[in-house]
């Protein structure tokens, strides 16, 4: 016989997939309205990123070194450059359309497809060194602070248990974090987010938390 408690476990479970739903529909809102109010710019011809070491943790982006790598979130010139390698449109904007892009080359080149620019993929896309500077402008939205990654631990406890490949009982919510098929893609990912690396996962919910907070998980995020 199910308890009162159990009851109102299941009810705040459901309520928080609700929200986490409306998220990605808010999401998915927010990128169509910054399609469609772009305007194109001119691209810096740059080169190599200057990679390396992860960002600087609890440092903002006025006093953050230079990013290291480009992904979903980034913004600023570097980006321009990486859009002008591949053929797009040089917004400035690292959006989901660009991490398909990079996966696309990835997969052509025969490497890692995770979109995220890095070394490897750096190198294959042929910039130079002139990209390091321009990135140093850029801003990383899912470079998280100390306190954030502390944040996304506790979330992960408490979703999943930190099990990355942990699947909800309807099959809706999945991986690390419990994403929605909607809001993982809203986010940049591609594909089945519990059959992602927990590198990945680890990334697009960074990139969550920075732009929504602790919203998408509103029971696990509260205790967070």
């Amino acid at each position: 016989m199910i308890s009162d408690f159990e009851r109102a476990c299941q009810a705040s479970l459901e309520r928080s997939r609700a929200r986490r739903a409306a998220v990605a529909q808010r999401l998915a809102t927010m990128r169509r309205r910054r399609r469609r109010g772009s305007t194109g710019m001119v691209a810096s011809l740059a080169a190599v990123l200057a990679l390396g070491a992860p960002l600087a943790l609890g440092q903002t982006t006025a006093q953050a070194p230079a990013p290291r790598i480009l992904q979903y979130g980034s913004s600023g010139t570097a980006v321009q450059a990486l859009q002008s390698a591949l053929g797009l449109k040089a917004t400035g904007r690292f959006t989901p359309a660009v991490t398909r892009a990079v996966k696309t080359f990835q997969r052509r080149n025969g490497l890692a497809v995770d979109g995220i620019v890095g070394p490897q993929t750096a190198s294959a896309l042929g910039l130079s060194s002139g990209l390091a500077s321009a990135a140093s402008t850029a801003s990383t939205a899912a470079a998280s602070s100390g306190a954030g990654s502390s944040t996304l631990q506790r979330i992960a406890r408490c979703e999943s248990g930190g099990n990355p490949a942990a699947i909800s009982a309807d099959g809706k919510y999945r991986g690390k974090y419990q994403f929605t098929r909607a809001t993982w893609q809203a986010m940049g990912g591609s594909g089945d987010p519990a059959a992602a690396s927990e590198a990945e996962q680890d990334q697009r919910a960074a990139a969550l938390l920075s732009a929504q907070g602790t919203a998408p998980w509103p029971v696990c995020g509260a205790s967070a």
